[in-house]
């Protein structure tokens, strides 16, 4: 990559992390190009030379967010050797249960819901959450077909429990987002992996829970988002 181009795409990078800021802090509604602009240090004309409308620029900030999460996730799995136990880390992240500050994890949510909510207007809004949400089904498979193929899994339809599972990960996220004190992340937690454990037929006990909880704390939380990577990168899984 050229010196010019380089500093370019830094340049873009910034902008993004901005957006991410201030989409969380003020929503979509409410976030202006200027601001924008401001909070990255950079020219108005310059946040629309690269990202146009204010849904695009949504849609942009989101994947950034996750893509910047992916990595540490992947690594974070990658250490993981059952697929049992990957499972529940994927799906502890995704509650952000365990942390003492979820604060990075409810921003993400956040900007899901602007994406949901803009999704059913604009085509390419929703061609955007098809995909981020397609991704994050074939991560679920993924780890399920490994699980199968090392026999800690039972013979589920992997991609039919990853749409039931990412759905009810969704749903549960909403209420944590909205405060309902029936569902802090911890409770989102044991519901999500108490699915998980049904369907898969595998055993979990108190025990393995307070160790994932313990392990998270112990953790440095990825920041930035609340889906994970494909562990496919770093471990042989399936998807699709």
């Amino acid at each position: 990559m050229s010196p010019r181009r380089e500093l370019s795409e830094r340049r873009r990078r910034q902008i993004l992390q901005a957006a991410v800021e201030v989409l969380t802090e003020q929503g979509l509604c409410d976030t202006r190009i200027a601001t924008v602009a401001e909070r990255a240090g950079a020219s108005p004309a310059l946040v629309i030379y690269y990202f146009g409308r204010r849904d695009l620029l949504l849609a942009e900030a989101l994947t950034f967010s996750e893509e910047s999460f992916y990595a540490e996730t992947a690594r974070q799995l990658a250490e993981i050797a059952s697929a049992r136990d990957q499972l529940a880390r994927l799906i502890q992240l995704s509650c952000s249960a365990g942390k003492a500050d979820g604060q990075n994890w409810l921003d993400e949510w956040v900007l899901w819901l602007d994406l949901w909510a803009r999704a059913p207007r604009d085509a390419n809004v929703a061609r955007d959450r098809e995909k981020l949400d397609r991704r994050w089904r074939d991560t679920i498979a993924g780890i399920v077909r490994r699980g199968q193929q090392d026999g800690e899994f039972g013979p589920v339809d992997a991609k039919e429990f990853s749409l039931r599972l990412a759905a009810l990960i969704d749903g549960l996220a909403i209420q944590v987002v909205l405060g309902d004190p029936e569902v802090p992340p911890e409770r989102m937690f044991d519901l999500c992996i108490g699915t998980a454990a049904r369907e898969l037929g595998f055993a979990w006990t108190r025990q393995d829970r307070d160790r994932v909880l313990a392990e998270a704390r112990g953790l440095g939380a990825p920041s930035g988002a609340a889906r994970p990577t494909d562990p496919a990168s770093s471990s042989e899984t399936g998807s699709g």
